[in-house]
């Protein structure tokens, strides 16, 4: 598997701010992803900028953070 880039994406800034949000949160990476109806090796994958997540992934994963999208694409997030 290719290494996921380190430049600042929309992909980054997401990954780094949902760990950031599901942390501030005290959620596991499994519960996260039974909140949002998501595998925890997704939830892992998206964390790692490994995966490009759907716009509909982002919205349950938010929507189970009780977080808006914006949010989490955000820079406001880091």
């Amino acid at each position: 598997m290719k290494p996921a880039s380190t430049k600042s994406t929309a992909r980054a800034r997401f990954a780094v701010n949902l760990r950031k949000a599901r942390l501030a949160k005290g959620l596991s990476q499994e519960e996260l992803g039974a909140k949002a109806g998501l595998h925890r090796n997704y939830i892992g994958s998206v964390e790692r900028n490994e995966k490009n997540i759907s716009i509909d992934a982002i919205e349950r994963l938010a929507n189970a953070l009780g977080a808006d999208v914006l949010f989490l694409l955000g820079k406001g997030g880091e």
